[in-house]
């Protein structure tokens, strides 16, 4: 009797057992009600932009160039000294040229020579003239080549002081072996030193940089634009500058020109772009420091928003979800506005104490 008690009791607990697995496996496979967040629309100002990314630059940089080849006997400047056009920022100390140098030595000597011819004749016909013999008209003739002679070798001494030396002795102070700033400004740098080769500038060669230098006072922008964005800006477009090496703080800058050419970068067309930078911060601005520039294409301030992420489209009209009771909602058409990407103006088919449906894993945004 008992042996039949516990055989009951066991059958009894395992059809229990199996009733509950089945029970708890259905449960577990029925998915829970899925609830909505709700959020409202709010005022904000809203800024649709362009971002182009470039560098800050001088818009007056220069490189001073030697006039003369030869060797760099002495600087008188470093990078970041102040300097003033005029002032001497290196001595040249010049390497003549051999060949050039013989042929000037040489045309001093055949100069020299003809000059000398001439002064002989000069004296002859003097005290001819002086007694009457000769015309007045051919003493004339031989002072004329005396003179020609005398200029001709002074011409040849000083080709000569120019070779050795850069000036010639009528130039006075005046001499090539100095290189003077052409501008007033900052040294950026100085790629030279004491003891180089440098090589002259003239028409077939730009010639060594002795010293960059730049006006510091006005700074400009310079960057690239894609071919997308370039067609939305203009000139005297408001810009704002953002630069990393200057944390919390950012410069206003007016566009002012746009490249009428673009030229390509790894597939995609670039347009030049350059505005000039406000300079009304104490912050002193660095040649070269990267930016990034936010170019406003359009601005509305206190709208009525929402986030865009909870926008729908039916058949590229735009809609809303609000609700009507506890997660009930109801589709509403409404009229859009201004975009910056993340927020969308309302214009018409909403109130701001609409209750509206976000999608699941979105999080409402801080206004």
């Amino acid at each position: 009797m008992i042996k039949k008690i516990i055989k009951i009791t066991l059958l009894v607990a395992f059809i229990g057992l199996i009733f509950w697995t089945f029970y708890f496996l259905y449960n577990k496979s029925q998915k829970p009600p899925e609830v909505f967040k709700t959020t409202t629309a709010f005022d904000t100002s809203i800024v649709k932009k362009t971002v182009a990314t470039g560098s800050v630059t001088p818009r007056k940089e220069v490189n001073m160039k030697s006039q003369v080849s030869g060797i760099i006997e002495k600087l008188y400047i470093v990078a970041g000294q102040q300097v003033k056009q005029g002032d001497v920022i290196a001595k040249i100390k010049i390497v003549p040229n051999m060949l050039n140098l013989a042929n000037a030595e040489n045309r001093i000597s055949a100069a020299q020579v003809n000059y000398d011819n001439s002064k002989l004749d000069y004296d002859r016909n003097k005290v001819l003239f002086d007694q009457s013999v000769i015309s007045k008209a051919d003493m004339q003739a031989v002072e004329l080549r005396v003179n020609s002679n005398k200029v001709e070798l002074e011409a040849a001494i000083n080709q000569l002081q120019i070779i050795k030396e850069g000036a010639s002795k009528t130039a006075g102070s005046t001499s090539n072996t100095f290189v003077k700033a052409t501008i007033t400004g900052m040294v950026l740098d100085v790629p030279v030193k004491e003891g180089g080769q440098v090589i002259e500038s003239n028409t077939f060669n730009e010639g060594t940089t002795i010293a960059s230098v730049a006006n510091m006072g006005e700074m400009i922008f310079e960057g690239k634009l894609d071919e997308s964005e370039v067609g939305k800006v203009h000139e005297n477009m408001d810009i704002v500058l953002t630069i990393g090496a200057i944390d919390k703080e950012s410069f206003n800058a007016k566009l002012e020109y746009i490249a009428p050419k673009g030229i390509t970068e790894n597939g995609a067309i670039q347009f030049l772009i350059r505005a000039s930078i406000d300079k009304t911060n104490s912050s002193f601005l660095r040649a070269g420091y990267s930016a990034n520039a936010d170019i406003i294409l359009s601005k509305k301030d206190k709208v009525m928003a929402i986030p865009e992420s909870v926008l729908q489209f039916d058949k590229e009209k735009p809609f809303v979800e609000v609700e009507k009771g506890n997660q009930i909602f109801e589709k509403r058409f409404v009229k859009t506005g201004l975009s910056d990407g993340i927020n969308i103006e309302i214009l018409e088919g909403i109130q701001k104490t609409d209750k509206l449906k976000m999608p699941q894993l979105a999080e409402e945004p801080k206004e």
